[in-house]
């Protein structure tokens, strides 16, 4: 559940993976003090989730802080850096309760939610020509393993990584990460899955995966990746996006996600056999742009990823539904504007709307995905359902001065489900800010 604009997580994805290996290579000349860094960023956070068919009061209300240390690298063919790491959560409004919370930690027992949490975290990193290797805790992004950053906290995994830039318009990378630190919670877990039921007892050991991007043609990437969560499913995904320049003016988007969900090992989650692709064709006018998206799952499961993770790298995951029902299909329309060309630079606005059919669950045999007897979480009753979701958001960021890079975003989103359909009828309304200080 993620924020409703269209841009391609592709690039995202790019940008963060790459952007840490830059700045080793400009630390590894500079050495280990030299070349270091501090940053915070303080995210104030607002959620007020309505749902319709409930009667719990779902407004949150909280104020984050996040402090990066990054040090250069010894010198030598061989150097050696430490990042750290630390996070606190306060929460300023709501949360808890009988429906849980969502940007802060679950009910402490008594309804509410606690008053702060954190956690703190470190990583040691070594870089020989362009390889670098991290070993503690990590910031992930990739469409495997992508740690949620879409709260007031973001989510990190512990394990290691490695990171390859040998060739001009490649990179390579894998790892392995056996826990996760939730947005919402101050301590490491096990790593699930955000829609398959665990047994009481089981676990999966650890999450591995490898991957290649590809950015060799100007206007073409491209990605290809697998990651096994062990025991319970290899996962494998690809992407092709292209963006043809007809000329100043117009600009044509065409791109493609596809994903493979395939049970392993113990299949502690039961049989899994998931064909999940969309595709998107986005037309840039100037400051203006029009998307339409289809989204096709193909299997008796839910299209499933990684606990709240932000590795459902979907054309039609947006800020609530994810539009990943067993067998379901959806189309999307999405229309965006920069007010850059207008005089306003930094502020943008968006408006979109999804809406998804044909979700059949009855063809189900397991229990990790079906809840017997909910309403809305009885795969048997989904037979032909439906829904529908629509947003519009606002943002800005501060081009120049003191606060230079604050973001604001502002969202509101209606979804409206058939009866038996998952995710249930809401109105939300999110208002985010976020304000980075570079000290050092």
């Amino acid at each position: 559940m993620r924020y409703p604009v269209r841009v391609t997580p592709l690039f995202i994805a790019i940008a963060a993976t790459i952007a840490p290996a830059a700045h080793a290579d400009e630390a590894a000349k500079e050495g280990f003090v030299e070349g270091s860094s501090l940053n915070l960023n303080a995210r104030n956070y607002y959620m007020n989730r309505n749902r319709l068919q409930q009667t719990d009061d779902n407004i949150e209300w909280g104020q984050g802080f996040l402090g990066i240390f990054q040090s250069g690298y010894t010198e030598g063919t061989v150097g050696f850096g430490i990042d750290a790491h630390a996070m606190l959560g306060l929460k300023l409004d709501g949360g808890g309760g009988t429906d849980g919370s969502s940007i802060l930690p679950v009910s402490d027992g008594n309804g509410k939610a606690p008053g702060s949490f954190s956690t703190a975290g470190g990583t040691l990193k070594m870089r020989a020509f362009d390889t670098e290797l991290r070993a503690g805790d990590l910031f992930l992004t990739n469409p495997v393993i992508a740690g949620g950053e879409s709260r007031m906290l973001p989510q990190t995994f512990r394990g290691v990584s490695l990171t390859n830039h040998s060739f001009d318009g490649w990179m390579f990378e894998g790892g392995q990460a056996s826990f996760t630190k939730p947005y919402n919670q101050s301590g490491h877990q096990r790593i699930g899955t955000s829609y398959g039921k665990l047994a009481e007892g089981d676990a999966s050991q650890h999450l591995n995966w490898a991957g290649v991007s590809w950015s060799g043609v100007e206007g073409l990437t491209s990605n290809l990746y697998a990651a096994e969560l062990k025991d319970i499913w290899n996962q494998y995904y690809y992407d092709l996006d292209y963006t043809w320049q007809l000329n100043d003016l117009v600009s044509l988007n065409p791109g493609l996600h596809f994903y493979h969900t395939q049970d392993t090992g113990d299949a502690l989650l039961g049989n899994i056999d998931n064909n999940t692709y969309s595709l998107h064709f986005t037309v840039g006018i100037g400051s203006h742009s029009i998307t339409a998206a289809y989204q096709r799952v193909n299997g008796n499961t839910p299209f499933d990823y990684i606990s709240q993770g932000d590795s459902v790298y979907l054309d039609n995951s947006q800020q609530y539904s994810d539009f990943n029902g067993p067998n379901e299909k959806s189309f999307q329309i999405a229309y965006g504007i920069n007010m850059a060309e207008y005089g306003v630079p930094g502020l943008k606005f968006n408006i979109y709307q999804a809406r998804g059919w044909g979700i059949d669950g009855t063809h189900y045999t397991g229990t990790a995905y079906t809840d017997p007897g909910a309403k809305r979480g009885d795969l048997s009753l989904m037979d032909g359902e439906s829904h529908y979701e629509y947003g519009i958001g606002a943002s800005y960021a501060v081009q120049s001065g003191p606060l230079k890079a604050t973001a604001i975003r502002a969202t509101y989103t209606t979804h409206r489900a058939s009866e038996h359909q998952a995710d249930g009828n809401i109105n939300e309304f999110r208002l985010v800010t976020t304000i980075p200080f570079n000290i050092l």
